[in-house]
């Protein structure tokens, strides 16, 4: 029944390369030629008969947090000159377009270069571009958001973000857990924090006892 099928395709395909086409009569021949090697083709190396078996998406891997469609915890400004661009920058990256992601960001870092929410979404479009992995240039863009204002948590957190989901479970506790120290108990952030730092030390287990001094 399959091969009926095909059949009828590639005589449907052939009428309509020769009338519809208007194809010449000298072309003729070769196109023939080429629809029956075709054929040839697929009855060698195609299955048919096989069922179908519709694609599993992969799962996302384990971590603690997705670093561009996160919803910020409050630290970024829901209005204002970075909005804009952080809603076009997450649409790309939604759809797998992160190097467009980066780009857009990039752009709107042209006309607003001190702005801090740009910084730290350039550094999450990076990180989303690398596969989830702090890269330099991801690294170099939390450093700029941090050096715009210091008190922002938004650059500790989402740099620790990265270096959670890319293995660095040390560096990604230092940087939460001074984040964590000058956080005021009423910040929007604080409960979120909390709750991937304690997922973190987890993951990390029991820390290894000191090495015990030796003697002369």
């Amino acid at each position: 029944m399959i091969w009926l099928w095909v059949t009828l395709a590639a005589a449907l395909t052939a009428g309509g390369m020769m009338w519809l086409g208007r194809l010449p009569a000298a072309a003729r021949p070769l196109a023939g030629a080429a629809l029956m090697l075709g054929l040839a083709g697929y009855a060698l190396q195609g299955s048919p008969a096989l069922p179908g078996k519709p694609v599993i998406q992969p799962e996302e891997p384990e971590g603690f947090g997705e670093a561009i469609t996160d919803r910020r915890q409050g630290m970024s400004e829901r209005f204002g000159p970075a909005a804009q661009w952080l809603a076009m920058s997450d649409g790309f990256a939604r759809t797998g377009k992160t190097a467009l992601a980066a780009q857009t960001l990039e752009k709107g870092l042209e006309k607003y270069p001190d702005n801090v929410d740009l910084w730290v979404g350039l550094g999450n479009a990076l990180v989303a571009h690398g596969g989830g992995m702090m890269s330099p240039s991801a690294a170099l863009a939390f450093d700029e958001a941090a050096k715009r204002d210091p008190a922002h948590p938004a650059p500790p957190f989402f740099a620790g973000l990265a270096m959670a989901q890319s293995g660095d479970l040390k560096g990604a506790n230092a940087v939460w857990s001074d984040l964590l120290a000058r956080s005021p108990a009423d910040a929007p952030w604080r409960a979120d924090l909390e709750m991937r730092l304690a997922q973190l030390r987890q993951a990390m287990g029991p820390e290894l006892p000191a090495e015990a001094p030796r003697g002369p």
